[in-house]
């Protein structure tokens, strides 16, 4: 483990261990080549245990079950357009050092100590609270049905006490923070089960649900369903990279050590050889995540459009689990269900596990930029994430126990995410514009697709805006 991971968890250490302290000691000459560079992927990994999850089964599989093949083309476009701004913000974390919300601050205009971007984040933040109290409610359904405690499956009781196990349990293994921990846990979750799902999705076509590939070629003619817009909004802003994700996707860069091998900026051809060779790692990290994320959904959108759209069953409410479940008992038999159940409390798992630390360290960002602490403070800093990683299971569990509807909590936490896009763009370009060493910036055809990224992204995110207010 390096020292840059284990300094997170352990502030009584030098701040030279410390992941955000950009120091000449911690310089590392970047790998070269994949076989090299393979040991230090890692945040795209956590990045995926992120997105597949409520986005990828909850979402995604509602859209396929709503509109049926029609928006295929809406999930390639969701999943690739949004790399190259997380990339870009990524790259500027890289050369500086800095996260994520302390760049975002530094667009003006301020309403106080807080930029209008940070603003906005912390408007998106809580509808979060409803996406992610959407996220632990699904976890406590899987487990009820599978083990009810104290009255029947999905009961009161049986959902009361499960979400206080999904909440308490997250905040017991995620009490450390450690980065090496997080990353593996991520992996291991999201791994078995988006493989399981790939593989059942494939098969489908030997199955009494078969799909063809007429039904693939109706899904990529860039058409729109009456009826289904807003399922289309909400998974634009929820599945691929969202805003939160590409958010927090800097925090891990850092804790990586991404940034503190790079080492400060002194202006030499060495640093910027070294910053090179480490957004080169990043770009990597970035691939194999996309490479997750795009086969995972497109695997739950084909299962929601060939077995739930043909039946009429849409997922909602406290049923949602039991019409997701549908997906594998009709494709392999009674049995299957039970395997899925295990595997939703899997894959939403992952979302929790990679969730808790990544909002953790985002709210503590915030109260950094507005004073409240020190961000350099190594000490301070994992008080802070701490205290974080413990009351949101708390925040989010009660939210769903109050609400009691995942599919919509998680749609509305998906919209507000396509709205603040047009925040972190705009935040994007000025970073790049006024910090990024211009000799780091991309090539022509990733500037390119920077640019498509961008005005799509801004597209839709007004879109998302005017539908929310009612103007279309």
């Amino acid at each position: 483990m390096s020292a840059s991971v284990e300094g997170i968890a352990r502030p009584e250490r030098a701040p030279i261990d410390d992941p955000y302290h950009l120091t000449p000691d911690a310089v590392m000459e970047p790998p070269v080549g994949w076989a090299h560079s393979l040991r230090h992927l890692g945040p795209g990994l956590i990045l995926s245990a992120s997105i597949v999850g409520s986005g990828e089964l909850i979402a995604t599989t509602t859209l396929g079950a709503t509109a049926g093949f029609a928006l295929l083309w809406m999930v390639i476009f969701s999943t690739f357009v949004k790399v190259a701004v997380q990339v870009e913000l990524a790259r500027w974390t890289i050369s500086t050092g800095q996260p994520a919300l302390t760049g975002y601050n530094k667009v003006g205009p301020h309403l106080g100590r807080l930029g209008w971007v940070n603003v906005l984040w912390a408007l998106m933040a809580l509808s979060k609270v409803l996406q992610m109290g959407g996220v632990v409610g699904g976890t406590a359904m899987a487990l009820s049905i599978l083990l009810p405690l104290g009255g029947p499956p999905l009961g009161m009781v049986s959902l009361g006490l499960w979400t206080v196990i999904v909440a308490g349990g997250s905040i017991a293994l995620l009490y450390s923070n450690s980065y090496s921990l997080i990353e593996r846990g991520a992996t291991a979750l999201v791994v078995i089960f988006s493989f399981v799902t790939i593989v059942i999705a494939a098969g489908l076509p030997f199955t009494p649900y078969a799909y063809s590939m007429s039904d693939i070629a109706s899904g990529l003619t860039l058409s729109i369903p009456a009826g289904a817009i807003g399922a289309a909004i909400a998974m634009f802003g929820i599945t691929g990279v969202g805003a939160d994700e590409l958010t927090f996707y800097t925090y891990w860069c850092v804790e990586k050590g991404y940034a503190r091998h790079v080492g400060p900026n002194d202006g030499s051809e060495a640093w910027q050889r070294r910053a090179k060779g480490w957004i080169g790692v990043m770009y990597k990290d970035a691939f194999v995540s996309w490479c997750i994320y795009t086969f995972g959904t497109l695997a739950f959108f084909i299962m929601g459009a060939s077995v739930l759209a043909p039946q009429g069953l849409v997922p909602q409410g406290n049923e949602m689990l039991t019409a997701l479940a549908r997906m594998y008992t009709d494709t392999l038999g009674e049995w299957a269900g039970t395997v899925f159940l295990v595997g939703a409390v899997a894959v939403l798992g992952s979302t929790l596990w990679a969730a808790v630390p990544s909002w953790a360290r985002m709210y503590t960002n915030l109260l950094a930029v507005m004073g409240v602490l020190e961000w350099r403070n190594t000490g301070d800093r994992l008080r802070w994430i701490r205290i974080f990683t413990i009351g949101l299971p708390i925040v989010w569990g009660a939210a769903y126990l109050f609400i009691r509807s995942p599919v919509l909590m998680i749609q509305i936490g998906g919209a507000a995410t396509g709205i603040f896009l047009l925040a972190a763009v705009v935040a994007v370009w000025h970073l790049r514009r006024t910090e990024t060493d211009p000799r780091l910036h991309g090539g022509p055809a990733f500037n390119g697709l920077l640019v498509v990224s961008s005005i799509a992204i801004v597209v839709l995110g007004f879109y998302t805006a005017l539908s929310a207010v009612g103007v279309v």
